[in-house]
């Protein structure tokens, strides 16, 4: 299986900075050499006794806070490095002052996954809060490799094992709402494995457990299904739709995807280096390939065999998706864009430069702040996301560009395009699993990360936190509240309403 993330040998040879080098080989080595070696656990020790790890502020909007957590039995250990499950009752006590939490929020059910929604918050208050189960504050999921904060805006209550923590409710975007879009990547249908790097056996990757429906395939639908329940009103799936560009996983691909509508109407996707079909199935120009199965996804998706980028205008919003991979390759290498769609891209920009645009496409224009090695393949070819950046900078309307492929959250802005959000969204596939809304209003717009809330999805999304020897959460989650959760101000009145 390919991986977004080159092999560890070549990646460190290509690296040209030694001390990071260093510094990624000291995080990675003791974890993997740990999971590499770890026995799986008996009967559980304490039946009765309940640990509460793994606490996280997941999404934080002007009126509502998601805040996670997982149970186990302590003393046990599933063979992954996680405790065994211990279904249990969990609440969330919070307040404006730190010492008077007079307000809680549960769950119907016992459950080891724990998911509270705190509702009718008021914008712009700083609230602190305490996760318990069973009496047990939760204990934050440590972030110290990044010196990120899992579990709020400020450093209240950081020092403690359980809180309270505390976070401050942004303002809303100015104006009135315009459009909600669902932004996700990477869901990898057809994939048995995550976390697998090939040639590193210490990076054991973590399957589904026996017995149960694919993962890629429970995570998919439930961010399809709730998306929509959270009132998305479009979709843009940015890559990787597939493990491997095989017709049946793209076509169990597709059969998800309408269930959020139709497609190139109410979702648009886009091709990773993941959905290019293997080698020799492509002989001359990957956009000649003759239309009798030899590239699924441009069969599937597009549907007329036609070019893997496009633009669309929603209501005065235009939609630009980008085919990051349209080269032969092994996948591991740099994304690229030929030397058509560039020119492409770069007329349409042009054209009408102050039109409010999202742009998307699988990989990112740069990837800063990684705890892992970053290779060239982890982000576009470095002349192209140059001239891209140049384009933003001339073009004014542009405000944000959606990538996957590095599997985690996190929003940068750059200095040659300010005006510009580049966020990445972590994969739907794997932890934290979910999606991103994004929320556009007529003076500004806001994103979201929400995890995926099916029992099964939860569950999948504590196992899949092991992958990389449980290191997976310092890259993938987002350092802080803010690189899955923000608001921009800006004028995007040219954007009108549109009823779907």
């Amino acid at each position: 299986m390919r991986c977004c993330f080159s092999p560890v040998l070549s990646a460190l040879a290509a690296l040209p900075a030694p001390h990071e080098v260093l510094r990624s080989g000291a995080l990675l080595a003791p974890a993997l050499l740990r999971a590499a070696s770890r026995p799986s656990s008996g009967v559980p020790r304490h039946a009765d006794a309940v640990s509460a790890v793994h606490l996280e502020l997941v999404t934080l909007t002007e009126d509502r806070a998601v805040i996670t957590w997982y149970t186990g039995v302590p003393g046990t250990d599933d063979g992954l490095g996680r405790m065994l499950p211990a279904a249990t009752e969990g609440e969330v006590v919070y307040g404006t002052c730190p010492g008077r939490l007079n307000r809680v929020a549960g769950e119907d059910r016992p459950t080891a996954h724990h998911q509270v929604e705190l509702t009718g918050l008021e914008p712009g208050q700083t609230y602190y809060y305490q996760a318990r189960s069973r009496g047990v504050a939760a204990r934050p999921t440590p972030l110290h490799l990044v010196r990120g904060n899992a579990v709020g805006t400020g450093p209240h209550g950081r020092g403690s094992r359980g809180g309270p923590y505390s976070f401050t409710t942004p303002q809303p975007p100015p104006g009135r709402h315009l459009l909600t879009i669902a932004l996700c990547n990477d869901l990898h249908l057809g994939e048995t494995t995550a976390g697998l790097v090939g040639g590193i056996p210490l990076m054991r990757g973590v399957s589904q457990e026996p017995g149960l429906a694919p993962y890629p395939e429970i995570m998919s639908r439930a961010m399809v299904a709730e998306a929509r329940l959270r009132g998305a009103d479009l979709l843009l799936a940015a890559g990787d739709i597939s493990a491997g560009g095989a017709p049946r996983d793209l076509t169990e691909a597709r059969r998800i995807l309408d269930g959020f509508g139709t497609h190139d109407r109410d979702y648009f996707v886009v091709r990773g280096n993941h959905d290019r079909p293997g080698p020799g199935a492509c002989r001359n120009d990957c956009r000649s390939c003759p239309a009798d199965g030899e590239d699924s996804f441009r069969e599937g998706f597009p549907g007329d065999g036609g070019p893997g980028y496009f633009t669309r205008d929603v209501g005065g919003l235009r939609i630009v998706g980008l085919d990051t991979y349209e080269k032969h390759g092994n996948g591991g290498d740099a994304g690229g864009l030929g030397a058509e769609q560039l020119s492409w891209f770069r007329s349409r920009l042009k054209e009408h430069k102050d039109q409010p645009t999202v742009v998307f496409g699988h990989h990112p224009l740069t990837v800063r702040g990684s705890v892992f090695p970053v290779t060239p393949g982890q982000r576009l070819n470095r002349a192209q996301a140059r001239s891209i950046l140049e384009a933003y900078a001339a073009a004014p309307g542009v405000f944000l560009h959606h990538a996957g492929h590095t599997h985690r959250n996190k929003r940068t802005v750059l200095q040659q395009a300010p005006h510009v959000v580049l966020q990445e969204v972590s994969a739907v596939k794997e932890y934290p699993g979910g999606f991103t809304l994004l929320r556009i209003h007529s003076g500004g717009f806001a994103v979201n990360f929400y995890k995926a809330t099916h029992p099964a999805a939860r569950a999948w999304g504590e196992r899949s936190r092991w992958v990389a020897g449980g290191l997976w959460p310092h890259h993938a989650l987002g350092r802080s509240v803010a690189d899955r959760n923000g608001v921009t101000v800006r004028d995007l009145s040219g954007i009108r309403r549109v009823s779907r």
